[in-house]
């Protein structure tokens, strides 16, 4: 059942199960009226009519349907009394006043309803515009490589948060972002926003990938004290003719290189902070080459992915299940992970983002 809400606001949809409520409700309200008829005078089921403005109020978002209906019970009433000559006066007065009563509350639950649906609608239009502005999805192909991204995330009503994401062609090859801000809400979504204008300068003028991990991490380091924030990343430098991959790893989890058949982590040669994070050590950016081979396959993830718990709370394991994991194009083999993360976190949901990106080497 499904009803349609006033403009701006997509149609009611109901449940099976609210569905069947809602029937079973109204053969009662039936039922009762036939037994109102049948019991004889002096007694009377009507002031159960006032229920049904209120269920009709349930399948709709607009104000006309509980008071259609709410005018049909009370002159559903009115001849329910005018049969039943023996009710008090008391009962011919309350029972119409109680039934109007609902009708009218109903119309003005649906009315406020709609209203709240209307703006948390408007809202999400909002942030599907603030997330092509911020994360804009990469070309399918790029020469050789065949990309795809997705991201979830972890607020029901959300459309964008503290992960992030680019992919920016250069005269240096390709170079590709993932990251995750520490923290959640508007103040990560800054910070992220932060991160990904300065890569997007920053890639097309800095060649080496550790000097740009640096100056990521200068920029996350130079914000105000207060909104402190740090961020793990993962930059790629991929160079526009198959030749070595240079990856440098802030911090976060390593990416999974699926080869033949078979998964393994690209771990970085030591271990480095995220970004906002280097001056704590003095150290710098390494970074670790691997050639790609055609029909290599590389999976970057945020830890929402792979910290995605079972009811158990066991830790999602990616590289274990991603062999098991096939797509005929990298974007089907992230909405198999995606499936998978669900039906592993179950009803519980995500408790983080979770941002996936995948590249393969076309033959």
């Amino acid at each position: 059942m499904t009803a349609d809400g006033p403009d701006g606001v997509p149609p009611l949809h109901l449940p099976r199960r609210t569905r069947l409520l809602l029937y079973g409700s109204l053969l009662l309200l039936v039922a009762a009226v036939v037994a109102a008829l049948a019991i004889g005078p002096g007694t009377t089921l009507a002031p159960l009519l006032a229920v049904a403005p209120v269920l009709a109020g349930a399948t709709t978002r607009r104000a006309r349907v509980p008071l259609l209906v709410g005018a049909a019970a009370v002159v559903a009433v009115g001849l329910l009394e005018s049969a039943n000559a023996q009710l008090p006066l008391s009962v011919r007065i309350s029972v119409p006043v109680t039934v109007l009563a609902s009708t009218l509350a109903s119309a003005a639950s649906v009315v406020l309803v709609a209203a709240r649906e209307r703006e948390l609608f408007q809202v999400r239009t909002v942030a599907e515009a603030a997330q092509r502005a911020l994360l804009r999805p990469p070309p399918e192909r790029i020469g050789p490589l065949r990309l795809a991204v997705r991201y979830v995330a972890a607020a029901a009503e959300a459309r964008i948060g503290g992960d992030l994401y680019a992919v920016v062609e250069t005269r240096f090859g390709l170079r590709i972002l993932l990251g995750d801000v520490q923290g959640h809400g508007l103040p990560a979504v800054e910070t992220a926003a932060d991160v990904l204008g300065v890569f997007r300068e920053a890639a097309r003028t800095e060649p080496d990938p550790g000097r740009l991990a640096e100056r990521l991490d200068a920029a996350l380091a130079a914000r105000p004290s207060e909104e402190g924030r740090f961020a793990t990343a993962l930059l790629l430098d991929v160079a526009p003719d198959r030749g070595p991959v240079r990856l440098v790893n802030c911090g976060h989890p390593p990416p999974l290189l699926r080869r033949a058949g078979r998964v393994s982590e690209l771990e970085p040669p030591f271990p480095a902070p995220p970004l906002g994070l280097l001056g704590l050590t003095d150290d710098s950016y390494p970074d670790r080459r691997f050639d790609p081979e055609p029909g290599d396959l590389l999976l970057l993830h945020t830890d929402g992915v792979s910290e995605a718990r079972d009811a158990a709370g066991r830790f999602y394991p990616i590289a274990e299940r991603l062999p098991g994991l096939h797509g005929g194009t990298p974007a089907d083999l992230l909405d198999a992970v995606l499936t998978d993360v669900g039906g592993w976190v179950g009803d519980a949901g995500l408790a983080d983002d979770a941002a996936v990106l995948a590249i393969r080497w076309e033959p």
